[in-house]
């Protein structure tokens, strides 16, 4: 993954100890990040890069940073995390709704919001696409699991 960075993830992490801080969060590296975690695993200083870049993108899209393609993917993160939050575990039609429903009043763009839509037919042929999601049994447990993040400034 770090090949095909604008700022490969040591760079990234030099430019923040060097004070540089503007620079790594206008950086694309820190949205192609998909915290696989191969980076932390190889740095021989046990740097958790996934983290750094979590916290980038959380101060970017904070400080207003990000582009509109940018933006969607931190509207999408929240829906699902709400959806989860709700649900216990991902219900996939009301993930949908919500993040091309929350895209559409931040963008106000109608190809964006039925982009998608055609692939319904298919996914239903194919019984890939749930009408009815199911609720975790045990949803305490992960709204405990939330509880101890947000109290954790995680979320």
């Amino acid at each position: 993954m770090a090949a095909g960075m604008d700022i490969p993830p040591t760079r990234l992490i030099r430019l923040l100890q060097l004070g540089h801080a503007e620079r790594a969060l206008q950086a694309q590296a820190i949205w192609q990040c998909v915290s696989c975690q191969t980076c932390a695993t190889r740095c021989p200083k046990s740097v958790d890069c996934a983290g750094v870049m979590d916290a980038l993108r959380q101060l970017s899209a904070e400080r207003g940073v990000t582009t509109p393609k940018q933006q969607r993917t931190v509207l999408f993160q929240k829906a699902f995390l709400r959806n989860i939050r709700r649900n216990g575990r991902l219900n996939e039609l009301e993930l949908i709704g919500e993040f091309k429903f929350s895209t559409f009043l931040h963008g106000r763009s109608l190809s964006f919001l039925f982009k998608d839509a055609m692939l319904a037919p298919q996914l239903m042929k194919r019984k890939k696409f749930h009408l009815v999601g199911e609720k975790a049994h045990d949803r305490a447990v992960v709204a405990r699991i939330f509880a101890r993040c947000t109290d954790n400034s995680l979320l």
